[in-house]
């Protein structure tokens, strides 16, 4: 039988584990149940508002009634018009209580989800990032950085393609300065101690959704190109139907019989135009004909970010790129919705032909869309940039709410890593184990028996080093660390289009590492297993020639290994330390307890496994 063992090293940590669950659990609750009371008395409101509606409709019927049948119709027709003003105040009262109906939902919603983070129990998530996933990719596809069961599943909280792309480049492609990665530290330590206000940011974002409509309007915006050169065309096509409409207008009341076939051709001629120039106008309106609903909400998301109190100078960063024009990215957000209402007429076929006849609808809408543009389209990028980074910050803030024991890590010049008590963020609460981590210019080679922990040693590193360079907090109780690369080779496996084994990957990815440290001495390797896919003999040779050179190159790194032989390299080489995890028997049982130690491993467990699983 195998297990952990509770004995050795951890089980004098389950208290504090359970007390650091328990407080991070309590505030999620906290919010949960005041969003609960305030559903259950919107419900009740909704609801009674409901029958009114009801009540009233049916009274008005009754009005309409005996308006037709009696004799005093003028009382009548008087209390079926109060009974209509009143239906409408009721409808519109009932909306805006539904509205706080879907809110209390919304925020429960997301508090539950940060619950399931804690207890474990986030592998359902839809949104797992997979698409961002690149097999080539120095470290994304060993470290579960996304894709499922990933660091990007379990944290996103992201509702926007900006905010997802902003938070998938903050994890596969971090390259911040010192001082840059010190305000994302203050900023996301701000934004993690403010549940309320994250779980209203995300409740906002999620009326967006993720589609790329708004990345295609940013795309159209960089696009100076004018829709119309001539500016006499432009006023004869804006003020032309206004003039018609007008001579039409006093043909009709004025009865002049001779002009009613000039007002027909008039009109058939505009019919021409609009039908002439359709192609260009939907080309200058693609953009924004999907996006009425999208446009609303990033006006209430601006506008609520706009109004926010914050403390962090790249918060208030993210504040004022939202207001660098004349008017604030909320108030042009809102306009450009106007504009898109506009140009939506086109869902309701009739209405659609007869503004285009009668006003030349759609000319007006690209007009209003171009001189939008000319006010606008240079800050546009900086108002959706900012907001995805802005949500990006707030989904490493999630982090420090789920995971029990974070830390926001110092960054300091020369090439260390150190570490005390650091986890894997994706290993539940109550089961994480935590080690040190010693890490001073030098390389690490860990040996160890079958399922020891060496492999999730090394994904713990990483996993930490990606969440540092991004300015996200750490798994640990405290850390420091370097600007290093990370370079990593765990998950190999082979290609059967390309036609390559395991042990050939395995090159290749060896191959890149080498090629990155040969470039900068800031890499960081990650080698689980080196050589496991060739023979004892080549895999033994081949890792003292790779580990040799990596040592003469000056970069750091740690390699896994059950060739102990291996371990006999810090003999000779300086810059070698060895360290190991071991299992422990006890009443025919084998156990871990998941700890690293100094010095090789002295133990191995192959054979017991074997005799377990009665294959010997």
């Amino acid at each position: 039988m195998i297990s952990r063992n509770k004995d050795i090293g951890s089980a004098e940590k389950l208290p504090t584990t359970f007390v650091g669950v328990f407080i991070l659990k309590h505030k999620f609750e906290l919010a949960i149940k005041e969003q609960q009371e305030i559903l259950k008395r919107s419900q009740r409101k909704s609801n009674a508002i409901g029958y009114l509606k009801l009540g009233l409709f049916l009274l008005f019927v009754v009005s309409i009634y005996l308006t037709v049948t009696q004799q005093d119709k003028g009382t009548y027709k008087i209390v079926a018009w109060v009974l209509l003003a009143v239906q409408i105040v009721a409808w519109v009262y009932h909306s805006k209580i539904d509205d706080e109906v879907a809110h209390a939902q919304g925020i429960i919603e997301i508090n539950v989800r940060h619950l399931n983070r804690v207890d474990g129990k986030w592998l359902t998530f839809e949104d797992t990032g997979e698409e961002f996933a690149d097999p080539k990719h120095p470290y994304c596809n060993d470290l579960d950085v996304v894709g499922k069961k990933s660091l990007f599943q379990f944290i996103n909280t992201t509702h926007t393609w900006h905010g997802r792309h902003a938070f998938a480049n903050d994890l596969l492609y971090a390259k911040y300065e010192k001082h840059e990665i010190e305000e994302r530290q203050a900023a996301i330590r701000e934004l993690a101690a403010d549940n309320k206000f994250t779980s209203e940011l995300e409740y906002q974002f999620s009326k967006i959704g993720t589609d790329p409509s708004a990345s295609a309007l940013v795309e159209e915006l960089q696009d100076d190109h004018p829709f119309m050169r001539s500016k006499v065309l432009r006023m004869l096509l804006m003020y032309g139907p206004l003039a018609i409409l007008l001579f039409v207008g006093l043909v009709i009341v004025l009865h002049m019989q001779q002009f009613y076939l000039l007002s027909v051709c008039l009109y058939a001629v505009q019919a021409l135009i609009w039908v002439a120039g359709s192609l260009s106008t939907s080309k200058c309106l693609k953009s924004i004909n999907s996006l009425p609903f999208k446009l609303n909400a990033y006006s209430k998301v601006l506008e609520f970010v706009a109004g926010a109190s914050f403390k962090a100078k790249r918060l208030q960063q993210l504040q004022t790129d939202l207001t660098i024009s004349d008017v604030s990215a909320a108030q042009a957000i809102k306009e450009l919705s106007k504009i898109a209402n506009k140009a939506s007429v086109r869902s309701n076929v009739i209405l659609y032909f007869a503004l285009n006849v009668l006003l030349l609808w759609d000319f007006e809408c690209a007009f209003l869309f171009e001189d939008w543009k000319k006010k606008n389209a240079p800050h546009c990028e900086k108002w959706f940039l900012a907001l995805g980074e802005l949500e990006s910050l707030s989904c490493f803030a999630t982090l420090d709410n789920v995971c029990n024991r974070t830390c926001y890590p110092r960054m300091v010049a020369y090439p260390i890593i150190e570490a005390e008590e650091m986890g894997h963020p994706l290993i539940p609460n109550d089961v994480r184990v935590t080690n040190p981590l010693r890490l001073r210019n030098n390389i690490v080679i860990i040996s160890g028996s079958n399922m020891s922990g060496k492999t999730t040693y090394l994904r713990t590193v990483g996993i930490n080093i990606v969440l540092a360079r991004a300015g996200g907090p750490v798994c640990a109780k405290e850390m420091t660390f370097s600007d290093l690369s990370v370079y990593t080779s765990m998950r190999i496996a082979d290609d059967l289009n390309e036609g390559i084994s395991t042990f050939y990957a395995e090159l290749k990815r060896i191959k890149g590492i080498l090629d990155a440290a040969k470039n900068d001495r800031t890499t960081l390797f990650l080698i689980d297993e080196i050589f496991r896919g060739t023979n004892s003999v080549d895999r033994l040779s081949g890792a003292r020639t790779v580990i040799t050179k990596l040592s003469k190159m000056g970069v750091s790194g740690m390699i896994t290994t059950h060739d102990l032989e291996l371990c006999d390299l810090q003999q000779t080489i300086p810059r070698i330390q060895n360290y190991s995890f071991s299992e422990f028997y006890k009443d025919g049982q084998i156990l871990f307890d998941y700890k690293i130690r100094p010095g090789k491993s002295k133990t191995t467990n192959a054979k017991y496994l074997m005799e377990l699983l009665e294959i010997l």
